[in-house]
């Protein structure tokens, strides 16, 4: 690891000691050769003093099982109805997952704890069908859970719901792991599955605001995988709910968790809550982040060039996006004294591994929105090239 990228993780930690993460694993990441180096990647965020839930979801080891003992179950990957066969099936699943996780961490020396902290009640008859054994969420135990991390222990939840009467119900694990990020006022739901988020015309996309999250869905969803669609519905929904950030991330490859959280590029998709607080007035202590935004831009003649005196003594015109504290564009809005009706908005510049994700469309949008407020009713810019 390079100098310069403990520099950056040392950034993160301070934002996320003593936050809570809850880490939503899929069945196939848990049954990948992988899943070794992803536990001892939640091992360091403990190390760090970063709070973690754990849910798993359990369809891969179900239907393995199934297929072992010549079951017929009900569906298992879509969700719908839940027999008596495919409950039994959901619970032998969950008991081997559970074993499996708390070996895991034990190896790391982390206590953990499985849990029944989701009371659930039947889902009911939807369109016609009666749901059976299949469940819904009706509450989190938060106290339970929250005692749990108290004690360094990482509580782990099953797609498992438990009535007053000790009945147990099949319960969805995108749903669990959302209705836990929200009860918990998480920082992060973090989705691990085989895909590394929403990619398009090969290019991944990084981030989503949750309006263009929700624009994406409505436009795309009958080309998507169902489960791609469900962690993006349900992320989408957590960052309206006060959950600050939802992560889709791929499980199985090399540390994809640590990469995701402790970078600004990351690797998957996140989903972000509050898109106008990304965009701030620039502080004296910018001064040095726009310097190293800006420098790729003049060595390319893209933006005229300007010392850090100059940008110093103008730093009250800029505007920065940031994502998580972390810089990615900047722009500058420069009135005229002599033409106070007149502006220039100048110094546009992305940083490169987040070019083309409508970054600058925002800065500019806001420089204009900035403009009109302070009465400009001209704003051009220049450039060296179209």
């Amino acid at each position: 690891m390079a100098v310069t990228d403990l520099r950056g993780i040392l950034g993160y930690i301070s934002r996320f000691r003593d936050k809570i993460f809850v880490l939503s694993l899929d069945s196939v990441v848990l049954a990948d050769d992988n899943f070794h180096k992803l536990a001892l990647d939640i091992s360091v965020l403990r190390s760090l003093n970063i709070r973690v839930v754990l849910v798993h979801g359990a369809s891969r080891q179900m239907l393995a099982m199934a297929a072992g003992l010549g079951v017929e179950p009900s569906d298992l990957e879509g969700m719908g109805k839940t027999d008596e066969p495919t409950l039994r099936l959901a619970i032998a699943a969950s008991n081997v997952i559970a074993h499996q996780l708390l070996e895991e961490l034990s190896e790391l020396d982390q206590r953990a704890a499985v849990t029944n902290a989701i009371v659930a009640h039947p889902a009911g008859i939807i369109s016609g069908a009666d749901q059976g054994l299949t469940g819904k969420v009706e509450k989190v135990d938060v106290g339970f859970l929250e005692g749990l991390m108290a004690s360094n222990v990482i509580p782990v939840i099953p797609p498992l719901g438990f009535d007053g009467n000790g009945r147990t119900y099949r319960v969805n694990s995108d749903g669990v792991a959302l209705e836990v990020a929200e009860a918990l006022r998480a920082a992060k739901l973090i989705f691990a599955t085989s895909t590394n988020g929403v990619g398009g015309g090969g290019k991944l996309s990084t981030q989503f605001s949750v309006d263009e999250a929700a624009e994406f869905l409505r436009k795309n969803r009958a080309g998507l995988a169902a489960d791609l669609v469900s962690k993006l519905e349900h992320g989408l929904r957590a960052c309206r709910n006060g959950v600050s950030r939802s992560h889709i991330i791929d499980g199985t490859q090399d540390d994809a968790l640590l990469s995701e959280i402790f970078s600004n590029e990351g690797i998957g998709t996140m989903i972000y809550a509050n898109e106008y607080q990304a965009i701030r007035r620039a502080r004296k202590k910018d001064v040095r982040r726009v310097m190293d935004l800006i420098k790729e831009s003049v060595a390319n003649q893209e933006i005229r060039a300007r010392s850090r005196a100059e940008v110093a003594e103008r730093i009250g015109d800029f505007f920065l996006f940031e994502i998580d504290k972390n810089i990615l564009g900047c722009v500058a809005l420069r009135i005229f004294p002599e033409q106070k009706e007149v502006a220039e908005l100048e110094c546009l510049s992305v940083a490169p591994n987040h070019e083309n994700q409508g970054i600058g469309r925002k800065l500019m949008q806001y420089t204009e929105s900035k403009a009109r407020e302070m009465g400009v009713k001209r704003l051009f810019a220049l450039s060296t090239q179209a």
